[in-house]
């Protein structure tokens, strides 16, 4: 299976970096194929509503940046997690504008799978994630939901929150 990990936290040694990197682990042990963008080093700037993409790109964005490196995989992935710490309230901007610019593409064809990797400094902060997340799983994508990882606090960075991560991985 190929899987696409948009990886959503500016923080090279941060939570959200490890819980993804760990969870990329498991996948590779299990013989998956899997591509993780740390979308908040990249230079990808937000979708500015023109429809270019719609009208006379068929399906190409106008802007030409890091999302280029992205669509290939986007649009062949049998899987996507999305994997965010939480910024007042939601995913962080740099996840949220990738997110924004896979209108382009609409529906990615082969995807079957997504999972929700968030952490936060506290608890009880998902909610806004959760609703665009299940937007994609029922509104958008009608793909399976494999699950959502919510760590907060301590534990996003405990041997036990990245062995449940890992093994989920293993087990797809």
């Amino acid at each position: 299976m190929k899987i696409l990990v948009l990886q959503g936290s500016a923080r090279k040694n941060g939570h959200t970096t490890a819980l993804a990197q760990a969870f990329a682990e498991g996948a590779r042990e299990a013989g998956h194929e899997v591509t993780v963008f740390d979308v908040a080093s990249m230079d990808i700037h937000g979708c500015i509503g023109c429809e270019w993409c719609h009208i006379q790109g068929n399906g190409e964005c106008i802007q030409k940046d890091d999302m280029q490196q992205i669509y290939p995989h986007y649009a062949s992935a049998d899987m996507i997690v999305l994997a965010s710490p939480i910024y007042y309230g939601s995913f962080t901007g740099q996840l949220h504008c990738a997110i924004h610019r896979t209108y382009a593409l609409e529906i990615p064809k082969a995807c079957k799978k997504m999972a929700l990797i968030l952490d936060s400094g506290s608890s009880g902060v998902y909610a806004a994630a959760e609703r665009i997340y299940h937007g994609f799983l029922q509104g958008w994508y009608g793909v399976e939901d494999c699950g959502i990882f919510e760590y907060p606090g301590a534990a996003a960075s405990s041997p036990q929150s990245l062995e449940e991560v890992r093994q989920f991985g293993r087990s797809l």
